[in-house]
């Protein structure tokens, strides 16, 4: 076979003779043959991939490598893909994804099987090696878990690619091919790179991300804290199918709102929404949609039409279920106007809170992160100038002031028993409204009455009263 790569100096010659180390003794053979072989392919994650993730391991079936075998019917999934690209012939699944490569352009085909190794293949047989660590894991076992750390370092090792050297050479736009380097693509034509995913530059957020999970996972691997993997793999495949939309996207809004009619963005297009299309199928089957179908129909290969906001629209409803969000995400980003492009920009999460050094919490928790006010306070009185306030001090210490702020009213007895979180309204000292809620549970006949302060998103003015 010859190969970019190809080198011959450290192979077996074939008129040596073989030493081989048996105890106690060497014994020595003589060959009359010798083919030099290759004992792990890309082909081979994809004919292996049954018995790997779905017959023959203690997790089986994993169930992200279960959502491509349920949506397209075939073990093989993505060998039947590229050999079909490769090919050109067509690759008829079980149940879905169809693509005929017949008659397309040789450069459609070329999209097609180079991506589908790399973000079919090899992206589904990383998550096999996540999740065959989590297989061989032995609880609370310092010494017993080389096996698992081996596996969750080759998972690592497949993500990432040699060519990306110590450091990540596709930083710096020294591309290699693997979905590390799609990630780092992917986050400059979608203004998702930066710690903090907002910038052109800076390095993928979702490698960002992932190098503290990886971290992460090693490290709980050879402490033996096998369950709290399991958490970390789930977020890291969702990390990992940030850069499959993005690409979905990215052509999508090429082909159906730009109108390219380019071969080669029609097979991109094509590859990425197969290779993310079981996710949403999964989706669709909890919420009764058929959104993989109708990103199926807009890009598959042979698609007449693309309708970008068809696409779109399909895939923002399924980010809470996949796990990502629109942050993640982004949108279509022209640099040379430093914007989005027009209909390129990317949805608004539901809800984002304020972060907290750098943490965005998924609920309210203005009150709560305000306790800090109470140090502050307490500590002040403590180191006043002209001596400790220890009275002043105790009072902030025993009764607080800045969390969790309610009202005690003394009412004639409750005609009624009132449930925790009523929604109480009245007025201030100067006529504006105040809002709070029924603190607890308050029975019949009761004398006193605590309603609690309505808190807000913005930490600035969480509330309205503090006087503690």
């Amino acid at each position: 076979l010859e190969g970019y790569h190809r080198t011959t100096a450290g192979c077996f010659n074939i008129s040596s003779e073989l030493t081989i180390a048996t105890f106690p003794d060497e014994t020595t053979i003589a060959a009359t043959a010798v083919a030099h072989k290759n004992g792990r392919t890309l082909q081979s994650f994809s004919t292996n991939a049954q018995g790997l993730m779905y017959d023959n391991c203690p997790g089986c079936p994993y169930k992200h490598y279960k959502m491509f075998y349920d949506y397209y019917g075939d073990f093989d999934y993505a060998d039947k893909w590229v050999t079909a690209a490769l090919d050109g012939t067509a690759a008829d699944f079980t149940r879905n994804g169809d693509a005929d490569f017949s008659s397309v352009a040789e450069v459609a085909r070329v999209e097609a099987a180079q991506k589908g190794t790399a973000y079919m293949s090899v992206w589904m047989y990383v998550i096999r090696e996540f999740e065959d660590a989590i297989d061989d894991c032995t609880l609370a076992c310092i010494d017993c878990n080389y096996a698992a750390a081996h596996a969750w370092d080759e998972g690592v090792a497949f993500y990432t690619g040699s060519l990306e050297g110590s450091s990540g050479n596709s930083k710096s736009g020294d591309y290699g091919l693997m979905p590390y380097a799609l990630a780092e693509k992917r986050c400059i034509d979608m203004r998702t790179c930066g710690a903090d995913g907002d910038s052109v530059s800076g390095g993928s957020r979702v490698n960002h991300e992932l190098s503290l999970l990886f971290l992460g996972g090693q490290q709980r691997l050879q402490r033996g804290e096998c369950s709290a993997v399991r958490p970390i793999v789930d977020r890291i495949v969702q990390l990992m199918t940030v850069p499959l939309v993005q690409g979905s996207l990215r052509y999508a809004y090429k082909l159906g709102y730009q109108g390219s009619t380019l071969p080669k963005e029609k097979g991109e297009g094509a590859v990425f929404a197969a290779s993310v299309l079981p996710l949403v199928a999964n989706c669709d089957a909890k919420f009764g949609r058929d959104d993989a179908g109708i990103i199926y129909n807009n890009m598959r290969i042979g698609a007449p039409l693309t309708s970008w906001s068809a696409v779109k629209a399909a895939f923002e409803r399924n980010y809470e279920c996949m796990g990502i969000t629109c942050a993640e995400v982004g949108g279509i980003w022209d640099a040379a106007s430093n914007s989005y492009f027009a209909a390129g920009a990317p949805c608004v999460d539901p809800k984002l809170y304020e972060p907290i050094a750098g943490y965005i919490p998924g609920s309210q928790v203005t009150d709560h992160n305000a306790l800090d006010l109470d140090q502050e306070d307490f500590e002040h009185e403590l180191n006043e100038e002209d001596g400790a306030n220890f009275i002043a001090a105790k009072a902030i210490y025993e009764k607080g002031g800045n969390s969790k702020s309610y009202a005690e009213f003394t009412v004639d007895a409750l005609r009624s028993s009132l449930a925790k979180g009523l929604r109480v309204t009245g007025k201030s000292s100067t006529g504006a409204k105040v809002v709070g809620y029924v603190y607890e549970d308050t029975p019949k006949d009761a004398v006193v009455l605590r309603v609690q302060y309505e808190t807000s998103d913005a930490q600035a003015n969480y509330v309205g009263c503090r006087v503690g």
